[in-house]
């Protein structure tokens, strides 16, 4: 007997991201890939220096964990792979136009690629359709990237990871409390928004 049920809405269903929306597969993805990590480019542009830090606050954290979690794990690490290796490669992309990999803040860039995996998986797992979900989401994705930026710029200064934590993520947690409630607003209102697009 067949069912007249009405199918769930987008931001029931699982396994999917938003980046599942758009038609054709290949090419879809591969200008995912490429547009995430120039969205997360473009993002590093918005630079505010921190006094006493080489580390800077900018856009980029956004835009890494926004990408893993409209992109997937996949598409999402992929993006922020390319924006690494770009960047190592000499693309002036990095925080105020910065490339190479002879840079205190380097740990917190291969911090994105594991923060946008670890998004984009909870993402998969629909850890991204309501807003507190999405902001437990986004600590997680943080906590990522401070996992490899912490210790590898007490590396990179020859300090201790206290003193690390004092220059390289304390001053940062107001800053990274709004960008995780920005995202906690953005990523369950477009799947709102594609739900009422798809009924239309």
């Amino acid at each position: 007997m067949s069912s007249t049920a009405m199918p769930a809405p987008l931001h029931q269903r699982r396994p999917l991201v938003l980046a599942d929306l758009v038609p054709g597969a290949a090419v879809r993805d591969i200008l995912l890939v490429v547009g995430g990590a120039a969205l997360t480019g473009i993002l590093a542009q918005i630079a505010i220096p921190v006094a006493g830090s080489p580390v800077p606050v900018t856009g980029q954290t956004f835009g890494a964990l926004a990408v893993g979690a409209a992109l997937g794990w996949q598409r999402g690490a992929a993006a922020l792979s390319l924006y690494l290796v770009a960047g190592m490669a000499g693309v002036p992309w990095y925080a105020d136009g910065g490339s190479g990999f002879n840079l205190p803040s380097f740990g917190y860039i291969i911090g994105f690629v594991l923060a946008a995996g670890l998004v984009g998986a909870l993402a998969n797992r629909g850890w991204d359709r309501t807003p507190l979900v999405t902001i437990a989401t986004m600590v997680l994705g943080n906590l990522a990237i401070y996992a490899v930026g912490l210790p590898y710029l007490a590396w990179s200064l020859e300090i201790d990871l206290a003193a690390a934590f004092d220059i390289g993520m304390r001053n940062y947690l107001l800053g990274d409390g709004l960008k995780i409630l920005l995202a906690a607003g953005c990523l369950p209102a477009a799947w709102r928004l594609m739900d009422k697009l798809h009924r239309d």
